[in-house]
């Protein structure tokens, strides 16, 4: 019986929320979207709790937890880079590659930037930057699972010390 009133209300909450759905802005639309994704796991969650089946949720999320617990590591391993990744997006950097590209062509990149990049003291002959270079990007390419901002980065350091 409780089912069938949880069916009702589910089939109430939908049919105005798609009802203000189709009568908003773009940006409205977007609000009503989140709204009906929370209100449908919402019921799915109430649903669950009513019939007791409920068991295999709770299961998941202690796999998840076990799961993040021993991903940590490795997720820390890359905290530097993605604390110097969230500076810069608070700096108010568009971190877009397009506009990475644009930049960077432009000269952004001092040569001494370019030497901590590739971690390199001053004065480094050129073969001494294509090794750092080839070292880095065996560890940071894109094709690797690394991160194309990272490989601009290095490509770009590699260019600024080669052609100075």
């Amino acid at each position: 019986m409780i089912q069938i009133y949880l069916l009702l209300a589910l089939v109430i909450m939908v049919f105005f929320i798609l009802r203000g759905f189709f009568q908003r802005t773009s940006t409205a639309a977007t609000k009503n979207l989140r709204l009906l994704g929370l209100s449908a796991i919402t019921v799915a969650a109430l649903f669950l709790i009513a019939t007791g089946r409920l068991n295999w949720l709770l299961g998941a999320v202690g796999l998840g937890v076990a799961y993040l617990l021993r991903l940590m590591p490795v997720l820390l391993g890359y905290a530097p880079q993605l604390h110097k990744m969230w500076a810069d997006y608070k700096a108010g950097r568009d971190n877009t590659a397009h506009q990475q590209q644009n930049t960077r062509t432009q000269g952004g990149m001092s040569v001494e930037e370019a030497y901590q990049v590739l971690g390199l003291k001053p004065g480094a002959s050129e073969h001494e930057v294509i090794a750092a270079h080839r070292k880095l990007m065996q560890k940071i390419h894109p094709d690797r699972g690394g991160s194309d901002y990272l490989a601009m980065k290095i490509n770009l350091a590699k260019n600024t010390l080669i052609n100075k």
